[in-house]
């Protein structure tokens, strides 16, 4: 194994019961250490999703937070595309602990190359949004060039990151948003908007190749109505009626290497609401919670 010098313990955030933020502890814990396959990153960032305290209930005490960015700070055996020092960011495995910590292990084929135009907070803030709208966009909705598609929440987090890849894939994007994420949505590429709360996108806006959900309820009813013939519909947020495809977020290097790539190029813009130090994690997992956020809440672990 090849390393810098590494303490062999850290500060860590454990959550040891679902769902509470008063089940999140900051605790001294030994630093793990990469097996085959894996790198030890030094975390510079971690991002973190409302709901995810009622992912690990079956392995608590648990480290949360699956978004990261960082440097590389050892790498175990077999792992031959990675150096100590390289800047990285990734979309863990839900499986193992998370990063809202100084170190976290990670499986060495998810790690990618840092954008190198956003800072560390901004890196941890795209992996699981980005992904998500990319794999909802061209794995599971075949979106193409020239096409007309309608995102639902499209200044949100998944749905920003589905407006700006959409719109560079050459198709005709649509948004539903809220009226307060209208010029959001607009910015991003929404070559047209609808405020949900004041009209019914199904009677003012013209059918659609792919519907692409990331709201859920109502408006996700209401989608099969403006689907051409032969359209899709896509929902990262619950399983649609009919023939909808509704997925889970799976981690891709190479898709979050071309995402990097994006950003770097002036395409992808990440949105981040708050930032908030490791040791204030009761506090942006609150925030997280709120309504009225726009981006991702981080946790600061290293001050760049």
């Amino acid at each position: 194994m090849s390393a810098v010098s590494i303490p062999t313990s850290m500060r860590a955030i454990r959550l040891h019961a679902p769902g509470g933020l008063a089940e999140l502890v900051e605790e001294r814990v030994d630093t793990p250490s990469p097996r085959e396959g894996e790198a030890l990153v030094r975390v510079h960032a971690a991002a973190i999703t409302r709901d995810e305290l009622d992912w690990p209930a079956d392995r608590l005490p648990a480290i949360p937070s699956y978004e990261l960015s960082g440097v590389v700070a050892a790498v175990g055996p077999h792992v031959d595309d990675l150096t100590v020092g390289d800047s990285v960011y990734a979309l863990a495995d839900f499986e193992r602990d998370g990063a809202a910590a100084e170190y976290a292990v990670v499986a060495a084929e998810l790690l990618a190359p840092k954008p190198q135009a956003l800072g560390h907070a901004e890196s941890a803030a795209v992996p699981l949004a980005a992904l998500s709208a990319w794999q909802g966009l061209f794995d599971h909705g075949k979106l193409a060039g020239g096409e007309r598609v309608l995102v639902h929440g499209a200044a949100g987090g998944v749905g920003s990151f589905a407006v700006q890849l959409a719109r560079h894939r050459g198709a005709h994007v649509i948004g539903t948003a809220s009226t307060s994420g209208l010029d959001t949505a607009r910015e991003l590429g929404a070559a047209e908007v609808v405020d949900k709360t004041k009209a019914r996108f199904e009677e003012a806006v013209d059918p659609v190749d792919l519907v692409f959900d990331t709201a859920g309820g109502e408006l996700l009813e209401r989608s099969p109505a403006i689907l051409r013939d032969g359209g899709r519909l896509v929902s990262v947020a619950e399983k649609p009626s009919g023939d909808g495809i509704y997925f889970i977020v799976e981690p891709n290097r190479e898709q979050l290497a071309e995402i990097g790539r994006l950003a770097d190029g002036g395409e992808l813009r990440a949105l981040v609401d708050s930032v908030f130090p490791l040791g204030e994690a009761r506090e942006a997992f609150e925030r997280s919670m709120q309504p009225g956020k726009r981006g991702k809440v981080v946790l600061r672990v290293v001050d760049d």
